[in-house]
């Protein structure tokens, strides 16, 4: 911490670097921690393949360079493919991130062959009952092997995502060597992050501090055996940090995100924010969106950041942390991310890491509330 440091002013808005294209909150999984918002929008809402296909258009115009396809499941969507081939016409990278179980050699050796360059695939576990229990789906994790197998034999790149909490995070070693064995290139260790159906579900899905410490230790082992072959991500969760993560790279400075719907967000859970007008791509130009957007320029930068933020040598380095998480916990968007410990809400984090003690020495964890349009009204 320094004393108070001058303001510079904002340098001009580049670029984002990537698109984030939700095409569908429809998905055949349940996972009770699912990064989509807790209003899931219906088929008839999603945007039509011609506003895709421009906004496809738009991205590239403005630099970006990487399109993720995500949802939801976006291969429930019919046009996935053209979307695809597009993309690649338009010279972006284009990534799948996907649960597999739509897919098959036939669909991957298409996507392939449209200009695909890479699939995230996600797993629940590497105990094949326990990944189904979570998502669930029924068999599903064996369709995630078999499609794995599939994705290597089209000629992709693979990433083995792992979500980990409370439920499944004793078993990351097995998880960690099913990646190896699946032939990922990169390994993803994401710990669940409370907003939306993770927080909903934070009682039942938050790791022990003893849990994250073996965690901690089994990915620096990993991280050893495999250097030179495999990468691994893992980020710790924030309830466990004493500094806030550059969430999304900074609010609105390396990723726009676009929903089902068509709304432009700069982050995948600013609609849970209260009190922002989020433009639709239906109507907005998407560098019109990047460049002049008020809710876009909101919390970009440094400019906005209270004390103690904004004479923090680390400013220029978290961005000033989640936003989401800050409302989420405060109601204050503002807000120090209380992730920081700093931040006078930090005895939040601090409370609830407490009471995920506690649960953990319980005999059984709380049921889970799995993502399900019907479900949503009930949790609000």
């Amino acid at each position: 911490m320094n004393a108070l440091l001058p303001v510079r002013p904002e340098p001009p808005v580049e670029p984002p670097l990537a698109l984030l294209a939700e095409l569908t909150h429809r998905c055949p999984l349940q996972c009770p921690y699912c990064a989509n918002p807790l209003e899931l929008e219906r088929a008839a809402a999603e945007l039509d393949t011609a506003t895709w296909l421009r906004v496809l258009n738009e991205a590239a115009a403005l630099g970006v360079l990487q399109v993720h396809f995500s949802g939801g499941e976006p291969t429930a969507r019919k046009d996935l493919l053209e979307l695809v081939r597009h993309a690649a016409s338009c010279g972006l990278y284009s990534n799948l991130i996907t649960s597999g179980v739509m897919l098959d050699a036939a669909s991957l050796a298409a996507l392939a062959e449209a200009g695909l360059d890479h699939v995230q695939l996600s797993f629940q576990d590497a105990d094949a009952a326990q990944a189904d229990r979570i998502g669930g789906y029924r068999n599903g994790h064996a369709r995630k092997l078999v499609v794995a197998r599939q994705i290597r034999e089209a000629g992709l790149p693979l990433t083995a995502n792992f979500v980990v909490h409370r439920q499944n995070l004793d078993r990351l070693p097995e998880m960690l060597a099913l990646g190896q064995e699946l032939g990922a290139s990169r390994i993803e260790v994401a710990h669940v992050q409370y907003y939306g159906w993770g927080l909903v579900n934070r009682a039942a899905l938050m790791p022990s501090r003893a849990q994250l410490e073996r965690a901690n230790a089994a990915v620096a082992q990993a991280r050893a055996d495999l250097r030179g072959r495999i990468t691994i991500d893992y980020v710790v969760p924030d309830y466990y940090a004493a500094r806030p993560k550059a969430c999304m790279g900074g609010w609105a400075r390396r990723i726009i995100n676009i929903t089902p719907a068509g709304l432009a967000l700069p982050c995948h859970a600013a609609e849970t924010l209260r009190g922002f007008q989020w433009p639709s791509v239906r109507t907005v130009p998407l560098g019109a969106v990047w460049r002049d957007d008020p809710g876009f320029a909101r919390f970009r930068g440094t400019a906005w950041m209270p004390e103690p933020c904004r004479s923090c040598d680390q400013r220029e380095v978290d961005w000033g942390g989640c936003r989401c998480q800050a409302f989420a916990l405060t109601g204050d968007a503002a807000a120090t991310d209380p992730a920081c410990a700093l931040s006078p809400s930090h005895f939040m984090m601090a409370d609830a890491v407490a009471a995920a003690e506690a649960e953990a020495a319980a005999a059984e964890a709380p049921e889970l509330v799995y993502r399900r349009i019907r479900t949503a009204a009930l949790v609000k």
